[in-house]
């Protein structure tokens, strides 16, 4: 295919070159199957980060969802993972009556293991529906660490984590997972962003 272009050199005369343009999609040339870890919590933007990534990074060549009846093992894979941080059995200044009994803690644990196993298959769900293969990860610990722990020793080529838009006192404050991630994840990271409303 050749195209017309039009230039002006340096001392002001215009020129017309010839270029051979190659075509946009090399046909025959295999993509590198995505191995995606996108984090979620309760949260709807986490959600949202994980609509974002199966729709934007899961797509076929001509831009539209993938239609397949099974998932295409071609395509690459999403984990979605959730950490639970753990429930300390006891607060600051420490007394007696202040220490949880083993009841409560398996409890709480219990609760905790309940609200990630639905909050997991939820986000299955929008990845079966896609057509997207899958699978899903309970971690236990500090979120920040876990999360890029879980993409060192697992090999993930990218990470995704929602961002919950914390302000910089809070940020400062509270700590941004994202913000974590980004300085500390041994991949390359994809922060998504909240729609505007």
């Amino acid at each position: 295919m050749e195209e017309k272009i039009t230039g002006e050199t340096s001392d002001g005369v215009g020129q017309q070159y010839t270029v051979e343009q190659p075509p946009l999609v090399v046909e025959g040339r295999r993509k590198k199957k995505l191995k995606v870890m996108v984090a979620v919590d309760e949260s709807d933007v986490s959600l949202y980060a994980l609509k974002w990534t199966l729709e934007h990074l899961f797509k076929n060549p001509t831009g539209e969802q993938v239609g397949a009846v099974e998932p295409d093992p071609e395509q690459g894979m999403v984990t979605v993972v959730h950490v639970m941080q753990p429930f300390e059995r006891y607060t600051f200044p420490a007394e007696a009556s202040m220490y949880t009994s083993v009841a409560v803690v398996e409890s709480v644990r219990k609760a905790q293991q309940q609200n990630a196993e639905q909050l997991l298959s939820r986000a299955f769900q929008l990845c079966k529906e896609t057509k997207v293969k899958s699978e899903t990860l309970i971690l236990e610990g500090n979120p920040k660490e876990m999360l890029c722990k879980a993409v060192k020793e697992m090999h993930f080529d990218l990470l995704v984590v929602g961002s919950r838009g914390l302000g910089t006192i809070k940020r400062a404050l509270l700590g941004s997972i994202s913000d974590f991630c980004a300085h500390h994840s041994k991949c390359p990271i994809l922060i998504v962003k909240p729609p505007h409303k």
